[in-house]
């Protein structure tokens, strides 16, 4: 194959903007954000972009599937900062939660990712230089700014409440994704004192956008 050879499409750009904001990205969400009908069309492009270097590909934890990130290639191409981004290893259960509950929000509630704001995008529309707290991702439901959270384990009591205060005062909804019980105690001592909480069950997102994943 002449490696020089690739046309890239509509479809690629979206892929290659998908990645870039979130970092990393895997095969799976790429089919569900991308629009892929199937995992095969999927993975025969995602390979073709791995082979012309728009994409690379790297297994970092054992029991994960390979991660995809923006190559220097695919940065040109949307215009990315060209710096490389750092996978930080002990946050990536976390980091395809954060995914997998985005996938969640754009298809229960019929939104885009142009209605999704990162915790990356938002701290990059802040300033990098500002210190405060953002949530895992802003999704815009109508007028409603619904700040959400994805907590896989115990924070201090005196932290939790600092975040829950940020979003009280910044978002219309605050909605926390957890499946461990005594994340979800803490929450529900706060509902009181802050009337805007929503705790959910991590697992049932992860049912519900598995299906898509199919």
């Amino acid at each position: 194959m002449n490696k020089k050879n690739i046309q890239l499409t509509d479809r690629d750009m979206k892929i290659f903007q998908i990645v870039h904001k979130f970092r990393f990205c895997l095969g799976r969400h790429i089919k569900a954000l991308a629009g892929f009908e199937g995992a095969r069309a999927t993975d025969r492009r995602l390979k073709l972009l791995v082979e012309h270097r728009f994409l690379e590909r790297n297994k970092y934890l054992y029991g994960v599937p390979y991660l995809y990130t923006l190559a220097h290639r695919g940065k040109i191409c949307i215009g990315a900062n060209k710096r490389k981004e750092k996978i930080r290893v002990e946050r990536i259960a976390h980091d395809i939660d954060v995914l997998e509950s985005v996938i969640f929000y754009i298809k229960k509630y019929g939104i885009t990712l142009n209605e999704i704001k990162t915790e990356k995008d938002l701290h990059i529309r802040a300033g990098y230089g500002v210190h405060k707290h953002f949530p895992d991702f802003l999704a815009s439901i109508g007028e409603k700014k619904h700040a959400v959270e994805i907590e896989l384990s115990v924070k201090s009591k005196e932290r939790l409440k600092g975040n829950i205060g940020e979003n009280y005062l910044n978002y219309d909804y605050q909605v926390w994704f957890t499946d461990n019980e005594k994340v979800k105690r803490n929450l529900q001592e706060f509902q009181n004192e802050y009337s805007n909480i929503q705790i959910y069950n991590l697992s049932e997102v992860k049912k519900y956008v598995a299906v898509l994943f199919e």
